[in-house]
């Protein structure tokens, strides 16, 4: 899996490719586990591909925080896609390998999307505070442009942020070790079995998660606790109810997206050491993405609504 060539008078070892360890599983649980793995990513993209369409062809969801949740499922199709095939194929094949571009690759591409969609769910909060704080001046603020910009820089910072990460990761020597105790290519494992000095990288990764998390994460509680000091001023009851109401999808959705990923990316390397980091990352990578659709679905009337009225109309 490697080759040595010489470099200013000393051997360096170059990595060809990687084994991804995955989870260990007997003869008998492996056809199970391939189809429920199977059947769940298929489930997730269908779902989210769903919603897409829903919101594009009902123009009673033509508003701000429908084009952010059509924006988050095209994210999540695209998330679950860099990960979830290899993983699904990888149960029952003998060839685990991943050839070291391909490893960058998905690494690449699995960070631009969590960095993604950690700034994506803090700007959703932003909508919701605007929406129930600031109600007439909502249509101003959060015009057409404003919102694609939003979502441009979303994706600017996520993409800015996987690059200078893969930049240092990159570069680490690997040596004769090949064997990922991982089912994807993240940061943690590549940083736990690399030969060469990578306080470095792990430095730059700590400081671009902090902010990637910390920032976003203050951003959705400032929001929210606006929202809760402006709800509990409404006089009525039900006037509380419906306003609330308009954000507890989001809200759920950010406590199970921030607190998986939280708990692996606090510290990375640290917390590879534990057993634990692999479970928390399939509710992420796996669980969380199959619930979120089903969370806006069930916990949204207009949701609801526009999706009987599409399939009744196509029927």
């Amino acid at each position: 899996s490697s080759f040595f060539y010489r470099m200013g008078g000393r051997n360096e070892t170059k990595v060809m490719y990687f084994i991804l360890l995955g989870f260990p599983t007997t003869a008998e649980l492996q056809l199970p586990l391939f189809s429920t793995l199977l059947l769940v990513y298929l489930l997730t993209v269908l779902e989210n591909f769903l919603i897409i369409l829903i919101i594009r062809n009902n123009r009673s969801l033509q508003k701000p925080m429908y084009f952010f949740l059509g924006n988050l499922s095209f994210l999540e199709i695209w998330y679950v896609s860099a990960i979830e095939p290899k993983m699904v194929r990888d149960v029952l094949s003998h060839d685990k390998r991943i050839s070291f571009q391909g490893c960058m690759a998905q690494l690449y591409f699995f960070v631009t999307f969590v960095c993604t969609e950690y700034i994506l769910l803090a700007v959703m909060a932003y909508d919701r505070f605007v929406a129930i704080c600031k109600p007439l001046r909502y249509p101003l603020i959060m015009n057409h442009k404003f919102c694609a910009q939003l979502i441009a820089g979303c994706w600017m910072c996520g993409l800015t942020t996987s690059s200078i990460k893969l930049s240092f990761i990159a570069r680490l020597s690997y040596c004769d070790v090949d064997r990922i105790n991982h089912y994807f290519c993240d940061i943690s494992p590549l940083l736990n079995i690399s030969c060469s000095d990578s306080s470095l990288a792990e430095l730059v990764d700590f400081i671009l998660a902090l902010m990637v998390i910390m920032v976003p994460l203050c951003t959705v509680m400032a929001s929210y606790m606006c929202i809760m000091l402006t709800v509990l001023k409404i006089p009525s009851s039900q006037g509380r109810q419906k306003a609330f109401s308009t954000c507890s999808s989001h809200l759920a959705v950010v406590v199970l997206f921030y607190s998986t990923t939280l708990f692996t990316y606090a510290h990375p390397k640290l917390m590879y050491t534990y057993r634990a980091n692999k479970l928390v990352s399939v509710l992420y990578t796996v669980v969380v993405p199959l619930l979120n659709p089903l969370i806006y679905c069930l916990r949204n009337k207009e949701v609801r609504f526009a999706m009987r009225k599409t399939f009744t109309c196509r029927r």
